[in-house]
């Protein structure tokens, strides 16, 4: 099997002999441009909402990024860090949280995130790129259990790299990166590309190639596809212009992840032409920023509902269940909570998820939908924003 690294179209000039055809993307990048105005349209007429959007984008990526990589974090340890690296721990959209303390990994992640698209103009290098890898695996007792100690801030050992899956006595070999000889001046011939774009290369085809460019390399032992994206997000807040993000590629790329893997393993054993690649790139963030615009509207229903509930006097754990309610609007629980599922998220019994979810009625924080006896269910009982209102009166 030959990889594309292999190719002498690959090896020559300062950047591999990608290409493309234009007429084939052309209808997607009018589309997701259009998606981009709208966005950053909702973002200048709803400003007081920017941070929420923010803070919950943030959170996606947090979350998605590593899930992908098969790694699950805390929601509300990586909620508690965004919220303090954002410096937003009195805004009244954050809700009643109790406490503002993530893990030591939430804590590293959030601030790459952040690092990344920040200061968006400042050159990429690779010594970047290996501060961003070390702050994936901060000292903690599980790092310090592992066998094989992972190699820190530094690239990665003369051992081949290979991507694979499957049973350990017969995996399956997606792809080998490039040998480490030689990578040095691979990732300097990458940053120096990167760091000074091309007129030629539209700004989202670029983001699309720096991905799929940098995961080929593979760099380091571990965290590259985290490392990759968050290279993909300064490409993107560069295309943009804006360092504040209003949607999670990352979060796209894991709803559709088996996609994700097997268009890298096709576009890793093709040629240069990497169309297929670039029409999937913006597929996904089509689906990443229509989520964003859904994230305004989630936004301004958390801070109405907080604002209305100012003076509500509610535990911790009711507290805890009306933030995942309220984060997930539309993508998760779109049939309501029962008392079982209230029980899961609060760790309560039964009897107290009961108790609990009848006081938050009282309270005029959750309401009954129709049914009753074991399948009753509750949904939040929150004002309509202005776009929901509007499709009723038209419905």
């Amino acid at each position: 099997m030959q990889y594309i690294w292999q190719l002498s179209t690959w090896q020559q000039g300062t950047a591999p002999a990608f290409r493309w055809r234009e007429e084939a993307l052309r209808p997607q990048l009018e589309r997701v441009r259009l998606q981009q105005g709208r966005l950053l349209g909702q973002s200048e007429s709803l400003s007081t909402e920017n941070q929420a959007a923010h803070l919950d984008a943030l959170v996606q990526t947090a979350l998605r990024t590593s899930e992908i990589e098969g790694e699950k974090l805390d929601a509300a340890s990586v909620r508690s860090s965004v919220v303090r690296h954002l410096g937003l721990e009195q805004a009244a959209f954050v809700g009643k949280a109790t406490n503002f303390v993530g893990t030591p990994k939430t804590e590293a992640l959030v601030k790459l995130l952040i690092d990344a698209t920040s200061n968006i103009h400042q050159a990429l290098s690779q010594n970047t790129l290996c501060q961003w890898q070390a702050a994936l695996f901060p000292e903690t007792p599980e790092l310090q259990t592992l066998r094989t100690p992972i190699l820190k801030g530094q690239l990665r050992s003369d051992a081949p790299m290979q991507v694979i899956s499957g049973r350990l006595d017969n995996p399956t070999v997606h792809f080998e990166a490039p040998p480490r000889q030689g990578l040095e001046d691979e990732l300097q011939r990458f940053t120096q590309w990167f760091n000074k774009p091309s007129a030629d290369v539209d700004a989202l085809l670029r983001a699309a190639i720096a991905h799929l460019w940098l995961i080929t390399l593979h760099p380091f032992d571990d965290g590259n596809g985290r490392v990759t994206r968050a290279v993909t997000d300064r490409a993107l807040a560069q295309a943009e212009s804006n360092s504040i993000r209003f949607y999670s590629l990352s979060a796209a790329i894991m709803a559709r992840r088996k996609e994700y893997y097997e268009q890298l393993e096709q576009a890793q054993k093709g040629d240069l032409d990497i169309t297929p690649w670039l029409q999937w790139f913006l597929s996904v963030l089509e689906d990443a920023i229509a989520s964003g615009l859904q994230r305004f509207e989630r936004v301004l229903n958390k801070t109405r509902f907080w604002q209305q509930h100012a003076q509500t006097v509610l535990s911790e754990r009711q507290i805890k269940v009306l933030n995942r309610l309220l984060d997930n609007q539309g993508e998760e629980f779109t049939q309501g909570v029962n008392a079982s599922k209230y029980q899961a998220l609060a760790k309560v019994s039964k009897a107290t998820a009961t108790r609990e979810l009848a006081d938050l009625v009282q309270k005029s924080c959750l309401s009954k939908l129709p049914g009753g006896g074991r399948s009753t269910r509750y949904a939040l009982a929150i004002p309509l924003t202005a776009n929901a209102i509007q499709t009723n009166k038209t419905q």
